[in-house]
């Protein structure tokens, strides 16, 4: 039970390993819920993403990516995103980006992102 509107997150990242962690980061230590599985998109496409939201030229592609839909507002995802340290570059997509309805769209047509990373403990 989100409050209203929900966002998506982009996770971009140098390998799946990386995106792996940032997932689970995000609902460990972020204490984010996802809507749905998480789903694999294409490098490429994470890397338009960001410079669309962000407004800022791309400094470096990433390898791999994925696209979760939050249980959680824009503004209380991107206040849980700055108390942790993700591994991979984590861009949250609220309803006022051009791009969240070609999400809403679109998510669910994308394959499931391979979760086989099992978080180590020491």
């Amino acid at each position: 039970m989100g409050i209203g509107v929900k966002s998506f997150a982009v996770i971009r990242g140098d390998n799946a390993d990386k995106v792996n962690v940032a997932l689970h980061d995000l609902e460990h230590y972020g204490r984010m819920r996802f809507v749905s599985k998480p789903k694999r998109i294409e490098p490429v496409y994470a890397d338009n993403l960001l410079v669309s939201v962000a407004g800022v030229p791309l400094k470096a592609r990433c390898n791999s990516a994925a696209l979760v839909e939050l249980d959680n507002n824009a503004g209380a995802a991107i206040s849980k995103l700055r108390k942790i340290h993700p591994p991979a570059h984590v861009v949250i997509v609220s309803p006022r980006h051009d791009v969240y309805d070609e999400l809403m769209d679109k998510s669910e047509l994308y394959p499931e992102f391979e979760r086989s990373f099992e978080p180590q403990h020491h």
